[in-house]
């Protein structure tokens, strides 16, 4: 992860980010008060924690909250409050990854409304290091709220792009292609159910997207399972946390996939 943070900070941002336009996706399901639980899992199945959602409206803004808790103490808890008046729009997000679970701890915010962002690390005193910088932030960012984004894409739709501030040197902009993988059956509270399967794959582009891939660092696609229906949700994540790491799967309580 440090390696291919310093590839992206060594390179200019057209070296990395692709030059194909990203857009905003319309709401087509208003977001109401939620919550939930998952349960996370090696790829082995082994049991690594739980994971708790929960959302808050006010107006056109939507703030919500996810939480996964390792057993082992280490926590991913990412808060983003977003518009859905007639398009999705960040508004602010804030993601703190930290615990043995996690090779790079990360504690990074991005206040959309400002542009600016902001990165926490240690000091070598012991003290928390603040570094803050003005980007100018695209209206397509969607960090923190992708699953919300898919809940309004139809399981038919074309592949399309949004961008992310990724945690790395102070902020980068990084572009995620989205695109229906397939459509999988399962059950969940004894009902037989189909969701549609959706894959998220970062495009790093160029050299550095060369580079990442020749040493393995290129970030692993996630896969999202958007259960279908006038009542969209989403019941299964895989994917790395944050980009790096081992893969896990999260999956909704009372949800049950076949092997």
């Amino acid at each position: 992860m440090k390696t291919l943070s310093a590839l992206l900070c060594a390179l200019p941002a057209p070296a990395w980010v692709s030059a194909a336009a990203a857009e905003q996706i319309p709401v087509r399901h208003i977001q109401l008060p939620a919550h939930c639980s998952m349960v996370t899992r090696s790829e082995t199945g082994k049991t690594l924690g739980r994971v708790e959602f929960s959302q808050a409206v006010q107006g056109d803004d939507v703030t919500m909250r996810l939480t996964f808790r390792f057993l082992d103490g280490s926590i991913d808890d990412e808060t983003t409050t977003f518009s859905q008046k007639g398009v999705f729009r960040l508004l602010f997000d804030r993601h703190v990854e930290r615990g043995p679970f996690f090779a790079h701890q990360i504690d990074f915010a991005v206040d959309a409304k400002t542009g600016v962002v902001t990165d926490r690390a240690p000091g070598w005193n012991g003290e928390a290091r603040v570094e803050s910088r003005h980007l100018n932030l695209p209206a397509d960012l969607a960090n923190g709220f992708i699953g919300t984004l898919l809940l309004s894409v139809p399981p038919d739709a074309s592949p399309f792009r949004v961008r992310i501030v990724a945690p790395v040197e102070g902020g980068r902009l990084v572009q995620l292609r989205i695109s229906p993988d397939s459509r999988q059956r399962f059950q969940m509270d004894g009902k037989n159910l189909e969701a549609t399967v959706f894959r998220i794959h970062p495009e790093l582009g160029g050299i550095t997207g060369w580079i990442a891939s020749l040493l393995g660092l290129q970030p692993k696609d996630v896969m999202v399972w958007i259960s279908e229906g006038a009542d969209p949700a989403v019941v299964r994540i895989v994917g790395q946390l944050g980009g790096a790491g081992p893969v896990v799967t999260s999956d909704l309580e009372g949800t049950h996939f076949p092997r």
